[in-house]
C-alpha cells in the first residue's frame, strides 16, 4: 500500500470498452495503494467494469437515459456515409456536454481530489481545470498531442518531413478540424461556461502536470515537442500471476493465425471470411474472436470457409503469444499486445485511430497493412510474407518487435501510471504543483523512466511525497 495518503480519484472517459478496460487497470493498481477511485459516465457504461473495489457514479440519465449505449456503438462502429460520420461526431458532443454540466457537482459531492481524464474526452480535463483539480490525461489510444509536421492519430499517412508530406499534413488536418466543428464548437462553448480560456479541440484540453501513453517512443512517429510531462509508460494492464492457457489443441506443425477485429468490429463477417479463406490457402491453422459479434450460423460458416476455431472472447495474451502472425484491425490494445507477445501484425484498418496505428505499424517495421476490403488473395500474399520466417526482411521484423518487445517492458506500465498520478496529487496536496516527473524527450531513445535506479529513486520521493523530478 502506498504510504501517499488516501485519495478520492474520478476517472472519465469515452464510453468504449477499451478504453473503460485500459483505465480500469489503472484504477485497480490505485485501489490496491489505498486509494478510492470512482468511473464516472452514463448508466450503460457501468457494465464495462470488472473490479467490485472501482467505483461507479451515473450521471445523463436525461440526455443518456439506461439502454441508449448499445445505439451510439452501433452507429460508431459503423457510421456508413458522410451524414452518418457527422452524426457520431455530434454524439461524441452531446456526451462532453453532458459531462461538462455534469461533473462539477458530482465531483465536489464526491470530494474528489483529482481526475485521471481519457484524452478523448474533453470533459474531464475541462471540469478539473475550472474546479482548480489536478489532473492527469491518458492516452488510450494514439495521443492527440499535435506538433507541425505530425499526422494526426485518425491520419493513414505516413510520416515525412519533406515538402509534401509536410503540405499533407497540414491540408488533412484542416480537413479533420472541418469535420469536427460540432465537436469544437461544444467544447469552446462548454470551455466558455465554466469560465476558462477559449479552447479548440480534445488537444487543448490535456494535463499540463501529466500526461501518459500507452504507447512507446519507438513505435510512434517521431515526436520533437511533446511536453516534459509526457510519459511513454506502455500498456496499461491488470498484471497476472499465469497466463491462461490456450483451450486450443495448436498443432505445431503448421502455421498458427489469430484474428481479431476488437469489441466494436466483431460483427464484420465478411472480412472474417476473406481472412479464412486466406488462411485455408496456406493450410495455416486460423483462431477467430469476434467478441460477441456474430452468431453460430456466422460461425459455421467461417468453420467451412476455412477458420478453424471460431468463438467470442479468448484470452488474447495466450493467442499472441501462440500465433505466428495476427490479423487485427489496428486497435491500439491488440497491437500493443502482439509486439509485447513479438508477433507480426497485419492490420485492416477500419475505423478511429486504426490507419494512424497501421501507418506506424509499418513505419516500425513489425507488420504490414491492407485495406479491409482486400480480397483473400491479396490477404493470402500478405500473410504468407509474415508467416515466412527464412528471408532478410523476416529477420528485420523480428529484430524490431524483439526492440519494442523490450521497450514495452521496461516503460514501466501501470505501476508506473500510477506513480505519476499519487506524484500529481500529492504535489498539490502539499500545495507545491508542479508538472510531474520531466519526462526523456519522447523521440530519444534513452533508458526508459519506469525502471532503473534513477526511476526507483523517483518512486521513493513519490512515495514520501516529495517532487520526484527533483531526484536525478
Amino acid at each position: 500500500m502506498s504510504t501517499i495518503r488516501a485519495m478520492r480519484l474520478g476517472i472519465i472517459a469515452p464510453p468504449f470498452f477499451s478504453h473503460f478496460n485500459a483505465l480500469e487497470a489503472l484504477a485497480a493498481e490505485l485501489v490496491a495503494r489505498g486509494h478510492r477511485v470512482t468511473f464516472i459516465h452514463q448508466a450503460d457504461a457501468r457494465g464495462w467494469l470488472r473490479d467490485g473495489a472501482v467505483g461507479f457514479e451515473t450521471v445523463g440519465t436525461r440526455s443518456h437515459p439506461p439502454g441508449s449505449l448499445a445505439a451510439t456503438l452501433r452507429r460508431a462502429a459503423n457510421p456508413g456515409g458522410p451524414l452518418g460520420l457527422r452524426r457520431v461526431i455530434v454524439e461524441m458532443a452531446r456526451t462532453t456536454a453532458m459531462l461538462c454540466e455534469a461533473l462539477p457537482e458530482v465531483a465536489t459531492a464526491l470530494h474528489l481530489d483529482g481526475l485521471v481524464c481519457d484524452q478523448m474526452e474533453a470533459a474531464g480535463g475541462l471540469v478539473a481545470e475550472a474546479l482548480g483539480l489536478p489532473f492527469v490525461s491518458v492516452a488510450c489510444a494514439l495521443p492527440v498531442n499535435r506538433e507541425p509536421g505530425l499526422p494526426l492519430p485518425v491520419m493513414p499517412f505516413s510520416y515525412g518531413d519533406d515538402e509534401r508530406s509536410l503540405a499533407i499534413c497540414r491540408g488533412s488536418t484542416q480537413v479533420y478540424d472541418v469535420l469536427m466543428t460540432p465537436h469544437r464548437r461544444t467544447i469552446a462553448a462548454q470551455a466558455t461556461r465554466l469560465g476558462l480560456p477559449a479552447r479548440d479541440g480534445l488537444h487543448a484540453c490535456l494535463s499540463p502536470y501529466a500526461q501518459l501513453s500507452q504507447t512507446v517512443a519507438a513505435f510512434d512517429f517521431p515526436r520533437r515537442q511533446a511536453p516534459a510531462g509526457f510519459h511513454a509508460v506502455g500498456p496499461l494492464r491488470v498484471s497476472r500471476a499465469m497466463q491462461r492457457a490456450l483451450p486450443f489443441p495448436v498443432a505445431a506443425d503448421r502455421p498458427f493465425v489469430f484474428a481479431s477485429l476488437g469489441t466494436l468490429q466483431g460483427h464484420r463477417l465478411p472480412i472474417f471470411r476473406r481472412i479464412a479463406r486466406a488462411c485455408r490457402a496456406l493450410d495455416a491453422q486460423l483462431l477467430i474472436a469476434h467478441c460477441g459479434g456474430l452468431d453460430a450460423a456466422a460461425a459455421d460458416r467461417l468453420r467451412a470457409d476455412g477458420a478453424t476455431w471460431v468463438t467470442d472472447f479468448v484470452d488474447q495474451s495466450a493467442a499472441l503469444a501462440r500465433a505466428d502472425a495476427v490479423v487485427s484491425h489496428g486497435g491500439l490494445n491488440t497491437v500493443m499486445d502482439a509486439v509485447a507477445a513479438r508477433t507480426p501484425i497485419l492490420v485492416l484498418p477500419i475505423a478511429f485511430d486504426q490507419a494512424g496505428v497501421a501507418a506506424r505499424v509499418v513505419h516500425a517495421g513489425i507488420g504490414l497493412r491492407l485495406s479491409r476490403r482486400a480480397s483473400a488473395r491479396a490477404l493470402r500474399d500478405r500473410l504468407a510474407t509474415l508467416l515466412d520466417t527464412s528471408s532478410a526482411a523476416a529477420a528485420q521484423r523480428r529484430q524490431r518487435l524483439a526492440a519494442l518487445a523490450e521497450a514495452l517492458d521496461e516503460a514501466g506500465g501501470v505501476a508506473y501510471a500510477a506513480d505519476i498520478v499519487e506524484s500529481v496529487l500529492a504535489q498539490h496536496a502539499a500545495r507545491t504543483l508542479a508538472p510531474a516527473v520531466p519526462a526523456t524527450p519522447y523521440d530519444r531513445a534513452s533508458p526508459s523512466p519506469g525502471h532503473g535506479p534513477a526511476s526507483d529513486a523517483r518512486r521513493a520521493a513519490a512515495s514520501a511525497g516529495a517532487d520526484p523530478g527533483a531526484v536525478q
